[in-house]
């Protein structure tokens, strides 16, 4: 009924969202993993760069799927969340 490529890319969806609940960060693309860009002298021998800005030099980086993990959290907590007053007088729109 459903043709293999749907039960192929409902694997492939799983696994990236274990993926994203196991190992929540992944390596920088920019510096891949360092932490700085990695620079090399003429003859060949690599030298300690500057920090990367795109990870503030933690070789880290969120996962997409992470993101929008939390996107989606944020926007239900802010369309589900309750105005607690401290005091007993009525709100306007009660």
């Amino acid at each position: 009924m459903f043709p293999a490529s749907f039960f192929a890319l409902t694997a492939a969806l799983a696994g990236y969202t274990l993926l994203c609940i196991a190992a929540p960060f992944g390596r920088c693309r920019r510096c891949r993993g360092f932490g700085q860009r990695v620079r090399y002298h003429r003859d060949g021998t690599a030298k300690p760069g500057k920090f990367c800005r795109r990870c503030n030099g933690t070789g880290k980086r969120i996962r997409i799927g992470r993101r929008l993990h939390h996107h989606a959290r944020r926007i239900h907590a802010d369309g589900t969340r309750t105005h607690h007053t401290d005091s007993k007088e009525a709100l306007p729109w009660q």
